[in-house]
């Protein structure tokens, strides 16, 4: 992508994003039958918007821009995404558990564990058909869908470079591997404000289930088992059986072959002008073939129980799509700095409160993995200008790290804040649609997040970045 192209682009370029943006969060309310059957059409026609323009305005610098996008950024995160959908959908978790809030405590406990470890895509997967099967028997189940967003699919990624795209550029960048563990503590005070506010939520719809006489089993002999004999029930169901397990040895093989593209570095070759290393190639082929793999080797009964389908990830290929080609102008504009019409945002960045706000809420509308690389570099730029990448993050580490520290959380915790902040988050509002739960609106997910969110980060910047 060339840089310099961001120097030049007016603010008003950034208006299809915004259209996009608002799309998202008003077609399913407004105009609900139609979004669902058109939504593709209405992401290509925002993306055509802003190419066609461009490429008049800019040519082969507008074309040279939107190919580096999808050939660089667009096809592997869909190629990403798309594998780990795939594998997570082909395991299979049985149990006799019961939605009760201390069992699904324990899922969102767990699930923010291993996000670190196997990606908060990945974890996301694994975990969300069986956290929606043990609460089948609920009537309210919106908020739980909510909570497992905030924290399997997005907080609990902090921790490692496979965690979360930006915090594995930063890899890429010459951060150390296991050097985002620093972030444990402000990941564990979010967390835990996290699950207690859900063990609140939890109880206080337990007990209007109750009240309204909407939870309950049915017996064998058709008759109801009252909402009170749920913790009995639970008690003595403790089964727990995985089918597919064969897919945890392909969702190591996916781990391997990303910490394979972060550390080996082969020659390039150019696709369409766009200078590709051999390394990202081979990663995005073994993915593929992973995901034919996957399909190939999992039973098809264990993906009809797990009712697995491919809407949700069409419908990241289809949104995504429309994001990425618009939101262009507006990464070119910050990664100008200085010299972009956003300079008034990078301009105003200097302790790293700010950087945490301000990559965080960037982060939460934009791709978090290119915010995280551009405040990265505005940082690198206020301390060592002039100086070289390598040595210069070296010195960083040592000097400054509350900084980076500040840069990576941000980026993490707050995709959080919305559908469209990070991609399991769509993924999992979409699984849980077909599953039956009737999910928040843009705005209305955006309001458990305010109100929920907002305040434990408020917490994190005067305990940790002030």
């Amino acid at each position: 992508m060339e840089q310099s192209i961001g120097t030049m682009l007016p603010l008003y370029s950034v208006l299809p994003f915004v259209g996009m943006l608002l799309s998202i969060a008003l077609g399913p309310v407004l105009f609900p039958k139609l979004w669902h059957h058109h939504f593709g059409k209405v992401s290509a026609g925002w993306a055509a918007l802003l190419a066609i323009p461009l490429i008049i305005a800019y040519g082969k610098l507008g074309v040279d821009e939107l190919l580096h996008l999808l050939i660089i950024d667009y096809i592997p995160f869909i190629i990403l995404i798309g594998s780990l959908f795939t594998v997570g959908g082909g395991i299979l978790v049985r149990t006799t558990l019961k939605g009760t809030t201390w069992v699904n405590a324990g899922f969102l406990t767990v699930g923010a564990i291993i996000a670190s470890w196997m990606g908060t895509t990945g974890a996301a997967m694994l975990l969300i058909r069986p956290f929606l099967r043990v609460n089948k028997d609920r009537k309210y189940r919106a908020f739980m869908v909510v909570f497992f967003i905030f924290m399997v699919a997005n907080v609990g990624g902090a921790l490692t470079p496979l965690g979360d795209p930006p915090l594995f550029l930063g890899f890429l960048h010459g951060v150390p591997f296991f050097w985002t563990l620093r972030l444990i503590v402000p990941m564990a005070v979010v967390l835990l404000g996290l699950l207690l506010t859900y063990i609140a939520f939890d109880k206080y719809y337990l007990a209007k289930e109750q009240k309204e006489g909407s939870l309950g089993l049915v017996s064998s002999n058709g008759e109801r088992i009252e909402s009170q004999s749920i913790s009995a029930s639970t008690a003595k169901g403790k089964k727990l059986e995985i089918l597919g397990s064969q897919n945890f040895v392909l969702l190591a093989v996916i781990i391997g072959v990303i910490l394979f593209s972060g550390y080996v570095k082969m020659s390039e070759v150019s696709l369409l002008g766009v200078h590709v290393g051999w390394q990202d190639i081979i990663r995005n082929l073994a993915l593929v073939v992973i995901i034919v793999i996957s399909m190939k080797i999992t039973p098809k009964a264990v993906r009809e129980e797990n009712e697995y389908s491919w809407g949700p990830i069409l419908e990241i290929v289809y949104l995504f799509f429309g994001i990425f080609v618009t939101m262009a102008p507006v990464l070119a504009i910050l990664k100008a700095g200085e010299s972009g019409a956003l300079s008034f945002i990078t301009a105003a960045v200097e302790e790293p409160a700010q950087y945490f706000w301000i990559t965080g809420a960037l982060s939460s509308f934009l791709d978090n993995a290119p915010t995280y690389l551009t405040f990265f570099s505005t940082a690198l730029g206020q301390f060592y200008p002039g100086m070289s990448e390598a040595p210069a993050v070296a010195q960083f580490l040592i000097d400054q790290p509350i900084y980076l520290m500040a840069i990576s959380a941000g980026s993490v915790f707050f995709g959080a804040v919305t559908y469209i902040g990070n991609a399991p988050n769509f993924m999992v509002r979409s699984i849980a649609e077909e599953s039956g739960v009737k999910m928040p609106s843009f705005f209305g997910y955006m309001a458990y997040s305010i109100c929920i969110l907002l305040p434990l980060f408020a917490l994190v910047t005067w305990l940790f970045f002030i």
